[in-house]
């Protein structure tokens, strides 16, 4: 996938006036400080958006700072957690606050480098947070932006197939298209960028599966993501418990119960003392 300067401006003026028609209001577009993006970003991770505002908004007036959260207790983040799944976010989210207490003085760091050494936070997270928070100039890709990007330069549509488009190749598309008026506002543009994406999805099939990091998310419906999901949501509301009750209130198998009760350990969310467990402190 290649394109040139004048092909890039056409993608930007299209993006831009998409944006000024129908560009989306979401609590953490309104209100911009680095800790609610950094929260948002976290809970916006193989999310839908309009899944995570109720979250977002209960969870910034209880923890409305990263100090906040880290007197927290894992169980008490949980409890807010419970519906939002991939609860390790949860766990990165809270250990975050932590390192951003004691090592930043309770300032989220400014720069992708920086925020990349923070617990859980990858290139995507870094480059989005210092977008978002700081209008940082920074190179980053995630759903929508691949959909947008490979609707516009590829042969998505054509009935001959293609090779897959690497991140690589949109990045080096985005480098270019970071210029002007873009870098001036770099939080403005991939706004634009993200909604002109998740508008795409809509009106045609997902453009992402003509990328070569195309999955297919797996099914949930008694998936081991569910019952490590229901062991989290039983262990956050209602504390310890045993094997033998976790079994009645999860409905699962004893060998799919043992093999999320292992991971959730592995991943510091649960502990087991004397065959009880409960959510780790």
């Amino acid at each position: 996938m290649t394109a040139d300067v004048e092909k890039i401006e056409q993608f930007k003026a299209e993006v831009y006036s998409y944006y000024e028609q129908c560009g989306r209001t979401f609590p953490w577009r309104e209100r911009t400080a680095p800790w609610g993006v950094l929260v948002s970003e976290f809970m916006l991770q193989q999310t839908q958006t309009e899944r995570v505002i109720p979250y977002f908004e209960c969870w910034m007036l209880r923890w409305p700072t990263p100090e906040a959260l880290h007197n927290a207790s894992l169980e008490e983040a949980l409890s807010e957690w419970v519906g939002l799944g991939y609860n390790r976010r949860c766990r990165f989210l809270k250990d975050c606050a932590r390192v951003v207490t004691e090592d930043y003085g309770g300032r989220v760091p400014e720069t992708p480098e920086i925020l990349r050494s923070l617990p859980g936070v990858g290139a995507y997270t870094a480059g989005a947070i210092a977008c978002f928070a700081y209008n940082y100039p920074s190179v980053f890709i995630e759903t929508n932006i691949r959909a947008a990007a490979i609707h516009f330069f590829s042969f998505f549509y054509d009935t001959h197939p293609s090779p897959a488009v690497s991140d690589r190749e949109i990045s080096s598309i985005l480098e270019v298209a970071l210029d002007g008026e873009s870098r001036k506002n770099p939080r403005l543009w991939y706004w634009a960028l993200m909604d002109y994406g998740a508008n795409l999805k809509k009106l045609h099939v997902n453009p992402n599966r003509k990328s070569a990091h195309y999955t297919k998310q797996s099914k949930f419906e008694g998936s081991l993501r569910q019952i490590r999901g229901s062991v989290v949501r039983t262990l956050a509301r209602e504390g310890a418990s045993t094997i033998e009750s976790l079994l009645r209130k999860t409905a699962a198998q004893k060998q799919e119960l043992y093999r999320a009760l292992d991971g959730l350990q592995k991943d510091a969310i649960v502990c087991e003392n004397q065959g009880v467990y409960r959510i780790k402190g």
